[in-house]
């Protein structure tokens, strides 16, 4: 692998497909620099990871703060080279519009679309500077379908999606990669316990999903996957 002491970050590192992330690129001798809000479950990761004599940097950071992301940011390019982004730090709730709250809204859209949009454009000009880049955002398969009780959810994918696929056109000419992921069901701590209980057959692993996205970061000369849609064999939940 050509790319192996790449520098990726991953934000939302600490459970779900962040985490299983973390491992799948340690293990390919990338430096993995990790993000998430609970510093335990980082370093819980880090307890895993030396188990295969593997390690992560981890970094407390909540996207949803601009101020958090830009030091987040000057922390790890001190520390290495950032060829790879993944934003995949993001919450939902299961309710309907009605019932949502206003703080849950805004942490919604704090988190899911403006921290992504706070990690693109406080690490672009490192992109920019090193003349390649790759920014992987994981979306969800509700920014293409309508799903019940998910309407601030779907808001924030929807977004990142329409800001993502301008962006993306934008940074071409300084050979900046924008790839958007769009799973279907996908058993994370996301998820309600009750519906994992009864659904989690049916669902994509978290680890599938990291095997998958170190496999579309590894792709190298002309060609780039700028979006993929994937779901379970069975369908939607």
């Amino acid at each position: 692998m050509s790319k192996k002491l790449s520098g990726v970050w991953i934000t939302g590192g600490s459970s779900g497909i962040g985490k299983a992330a973390a491992k799948e690129f340690a293990r390919t001798g990338s430096k993995v620099f990790v993000s998430a809000r609970r510093t335990r479950e980082l370093e819980k990761l880090n307890e895993e990871l030396e188990k295969e004599k593997l390690s992560a940097v981890i970094f407390p950071c909540n996207v949803a703060s601009s101020a958090n992301v830009d030091q987040t940011v000057k922390k790890i390019i001190a520390l290495h080279q950032i060829d790879c982004l993944i934003n995949n730090a993001g919450i939902t709730s299961f309710k309907a519009a009605e019932n949502n709250s206003i703080h849950e809204i805004n942490d919604i859209i704090n988190t899911n679309l403006l921290g992504s949009i706070y990690t693109i454009r406080l690490l672009l000009p490192h992109f920019i500077r090193q003349g390649k880049g790759t920014i992987i955002n994981i979306l969800s398969s509700a920014a293409k379908k309508i799903f019940t009780n998910s309407s601030v959810y779907t808001a924030s994918k929807v977004g990142l999606l329409g800001y993502t696929n301008v962006l993306r056109e934008e940074v071409r000419k300084y050979n900046i990669r924008v790839i958007n992921i769009l799973p279907g069901a996908t058993e994370t701590p996301m998820w309600p316990s009750e519906i994992r209980k009864t659904n989690s057959i049916r669902m994509m692993t978290a680890e599938e999903i990291a095997r998958l996205l170190v496999w579309v970061y590894l792709q190298e000369g002309s060609m780039v996957p700028e979006e993929i849609t994937i779901k379970p064999v069975e369908g939607d939940l």
